[in-house]
């Protein structure tokens, strides 16, 4: 979704506004604004497109205010064009705004039968219009915006100035993130960490219902849901600025994909005793022996999530029931919300979300809490709000990823994955010592496995040419692959906008082999595992309607190489940790095809990184 960011302390603004801007651009790149505030006088400045295209405005034309705020929009109501960027401002108040306020209509006609005069086509201007009214009552910009968030319904998070109110900053928010940094004598407010970071580490993470006031008196000032007074903790945060950079990548999304090596070990570093071999989850019981006792009177398991963590969560089905022996089943977030699910006792609901802000899935946490059953989340960014709100949380540990194409946090997910179908193994004595010593050992060894994969980056690189002439392609696999190739489909439509669809192998001729023609090509996971001769049965078929073919597989099989016009060798695993190697590839393959068309790999078009609004 959208970014927004203000600022209020002794520095120039401008240049601190644009700076955390370039940090949050990947959550909404359709256009930009920046609005500073000094001696009563308000300026922005807007631009359509991407970010740089408001730095030419700003650069040169600096207040020096002290005061601002700031926003990069993701569109929802209105097209991508200035005149819809934020701010927006309204008489004495600008506001930002992050989120949909779902009885806009309603409102907007109340305003305009009030003579108002909307100059932009989105929802976020009637906030505006809505505060000005109150100021013009002679109220304080607190007192406006305390009475104008009983009117919204939706989501918003919302940043707000006055020309009668120097010198202050008002935010508030129902849904979306929100966070306030507390640096020295000044004060940062945003709706991501990382534009947060580079002041200060000192962080007060928003509640539903929260209310700031901060002033240039080094004060600040929360209010709850019912407008009462109220004291937050404040967190010191152990991340640094330096691991959002690009460092001699050309990308984040290439940064990312090698920094998974060290994704997968911090991901497994918490949970395994390395002297023995054994998983010990943490984080779940005051002690591992209550811990083990859990999860042995879990008796069945819901996995919720969206888009890539969804791909997880269905390879998290094959483990926890082929290893741990619990059923499982696996919704998609929005769907799960809205189908009264029925949720018995002793269940467990595990949700996965690399920001932990995602509005479908965090929806789906209130309902299953609601529900008396118990909740786990499995997030990259811990005091995020479903990580708060979930009674266990696991974590990803990889680290800031701001490519929006999810890459070391999918592996980082599926790490953690594989650990609990081990402990759930092992909690209902149906997984020997030995089995979770061999499963162990082979999951120590993901690391070193996937810096070997990343040879192949030379590779696709080459290739990518040659691959973009195809008009589609189908990704086949089976078992815990099968997840893997709709992984690696969503990759190549979330980057190279070419048609791309994840089957189960075993479907083909239920539909895709229509497909195939010499145009299409077929991208198979192959490895030599108990499905390999079923799915090179369904790569014969592919071959004699004369489908192209990039295979995966187990090095050294020659069959498989024979029949692929590319051949994609990977180390000989176990199972369970073949579908983290068979990831790189896939990863590999969509980024450099995108390259090779000139797509932002970073930033693809119409995508944002945190979803948090329906």
């Amino acid at each position: 979704m959208c970014g927004i960011v203000g600022y209020l302390g002794q520095k120039p603004s401008e240049q601190i506004l644009l700076d955390a801007l370039k940090t949050l651009e990947y959550r909404g790149y359709d256009s930009a604004g920046i609005l500073t505030l000094k001696e009563r006088e308000f300026k922005r400045f807007r631009a359509a497109g991407k970010l740089v295209n408001l730095e030419k405005k700003v650069l040169g034309q600096e207040s020096l205010a002290h005061l601002g705020i700031a926003h990069t929009r993701w569109a929802t109501h209105g097209p991508a064009i200035e005149k819809n960027a934020h701010p927006h401002v309204v008489g004495d108040v600008g506001i930002v705004h992050n989120g949909i306020i779902e009885n806009y209509r309603e409102l907007k006609a109340a305003l305009e039968a009030q003579d108002c005069v909307f100059t932009s086509d989105t929802d976020s201007e009637l906030v505006a219009h809505l505060l000005n009214f109150e100021i013009q009552k002679k109220l304080t910009l607190i007192e406006a915006c305390l009475n104008v968030r009983k009117k919204l319904e939706g989501a918003y998070a919302i940043l707000a100035l006055s020309s009668q109110s120097l010198d202050e900053v008002v935010a508030f928010k129902q849904g979306p993130p929100l966070i306030l940094g507390i640096g020295s004598d000044e004060f940062i407010l945003a709706s991501d960490l990382q534009a947060i970071l580079p002041h200060t580490t000192q962080i007060v993470h928003f509640d539903d219902g929260d209310l700031v006031s901060v002033n240039a008196r080094s004060k600040h000032q929360f209010y709850n849901s019912t407008d009462e007074k109220i004291e937050k903790n404040i967190l010191t945060m152990d991340w640094s600025p330096e691991k959002a950079q690009k460092q001699t990548y050309p990308h984040f999304m290439l940064k990312e994909i090698y920094e998974q090596p060290k994704a997968v070990a911090e991901a497994l570093k918490p949970h395994i005793n390395l002297k023995n071999h054994e998983v010990e989850i943490q984080g779940i019981k005051d002690s591992f022996a209550e811990t083990q006792k859990y999860f042995a009177q879990v008796e069945r398991v819901f996995i919720v999530s969206c888009g890539t963590s969804f791909y997880g969560g269905l390879y998290g089905e094959y483990v926890l029931e082929q290893i741990g022996r619990v059923p499982v089943e696996v919704e998609v977030a929005s769907e799960f919300r809205y189908r009264n699910p029925v949720l018995p006792p002793n269940s467990l609901v595990v949700f996965i979300t690399q920001s932990g802000e995602t509005a479908d899935t965090l929806a789906a946490l209130r309902l299953a809490k609601e529900a008396g059953v118990d909740t786990l989340s499995i997030c990259n960014t811990p005091h995020s709000t479903i990580d708060r709100e979930s009674d266990f949380s696991l974590y990803m540990n990889s680290g800031v990823e701001i490519g929006v194409a999810s890459t070391k946090a999918f592996v980082s997910t599926l790490s953690v994955l594989a650990l609990l179908g081990i402990m759930f193994g092992k909690s209902k004595k149906v997984l020997s010592a030995e089995e979770e010593q061999e499963l162990v050992q082979s999951l120590l060894a993901v690391p070193a496995h996937i810096e070997g994969l990343l040879g192949y980056d030379a590779f696709f690189k080459e290739a990518s040419e040659e691959l973009s002439k195809s008009k589609g392609f189908l990704y086949l696999g089976r078992g815990a692959l099968f997840p893997i190739a709709m992984e690696g489909a969503l990759k190549l439509k979330e980057l190279a906008y070419v048609h791309a669809e994840g089957y189960a192998a075993g479907e083909m001729k239920h539909g895709p082999l229509a497909l195939i023609d010499k145009e299409m090509m077929c991208v198979v996971i192959a490895p030599q595992d108990h499905l390999y001769e079923k799915t090179i049965s369904n790569l014969q078929e592919v071959k004699a309607r004369g489908g192209q073919v990039i295979s995966v597989g187990t090095v050294g099989d020659k069959n498989l190489d024979e029949m692929s016009n590319f051949f994609i060798p990977m180390p000989k695993a176990h199972w369970v940790v073949t579908p983290i190697l068979a990831t790189l590839p896939v990863q590999l393959m969509a980024y450099h095809l995108a390259l090779s068309m000139g797509n932002d790999v970073d930033q693809p078009r119409n995508l944002a990184k945190s979803v948090t609004v329906e």
